[in-house]
């Protein structure tokens, strides 16, 4: 049985971490329309300026809060949060395009409440994965490169057995275990740094959750992971 576990290393340096995740099982992610939730993506694309109304742009609540966060650990240059990245793009006029099912459900969601939100498939996972510190050397190949970056002694990664599955926290994803047309067991995440907006992060998790289950079919359980509760069977 495979598991989910915020390791001690982890919950050293963010023990008010709060990590919402969601077990999918028996999905179909396959596209069955091209293009099906672009309209929905536009709304949340919308929704998402209350997030950004400050004119500096890093002074934003939900920017400044992930930007301190980063501070705290070693990561790569320029290594930015993924919902900072998404609120950047929306924010400068840039649209969020339609990848598979699962993804753009994701996305959306990620942009209506603000927070990263995450996937990974359960089946190309080697062993537990764990959201740690890098002992540093962890295999790393991300989408649309066959190169090796591993991960740097000290950085917020989550990985397996076989390395790294996400660098710099939620930054960038491996390509060996990311979401797929294929995937049928999928493990999502949605992620705060000190336990902030609990009422949007479960507004958004049982959104997804919602979701998830009227547009792929198959169940979806819901868990909360933090220091309370520092582990979960995912599969």
């Amino acid at each position: 049985m495979k598991r989910f576990i915020l390791d001690p290393s982890f919950l050293e340096l963010f023990p008010q971490s709060r990590i919402g995740v969601l077990v999918c099982k028996g999905i179909d992610n396959h596209i069955k329309e091209e293009e099906r939730y672009a309209p929905w993506l536009w709304e949340c694309e919308k929704l998402s300026s209350v997030y950004t109304g400050n004119p500096e742009f890093t002074e934003n609540e939900t920017i400044r809060n992930w930007r301190d966060a980063f501070y705290r650990f070693k990561t790569k240059k320029g290594a930015r949060c993924s919902i900072e990245a998404l609120l950047k793009r929306v924010s400068k006029g840039g649209e969020i395009g339609c990848i598979n099912p699962l993804v753009d459900l994701y996305n959306g969601i990620s942009l209506k409440y603000g927070m990263p939100v995450g996937g990974e498939d359960i089946d190309k996972f080697e062993g537990d994965v764990r959201l740690t510190l890098a002992e540093g050397g962890e295999s790393f190949i991300t989408y649309g490169s066959d190169k090796d970056e591993p991960a740097l002694p000290g950085e917020v990664i989550y990985k397996d057995d076989a390395g790294a599955i996400c660098r710099c926290w939620n930054w960038r994803e491996s390509v060996r275990t990311m979401l797929t047309e294929d995937v049928k067991n999928a493990f999502m995440i949605i992620e705060t740094v000190q336990g902030e907006f609990p009422e949007r992060l479960e507004g958004a998790l049982d959104e997804l959750a919602a979701k998830i289950e009227a547009e792929l079919g198959g169940s979806v359980e819901k868990f909360i992971v933090d220091k309370a509760n520092p582990q979960i069977e995912i599969g």
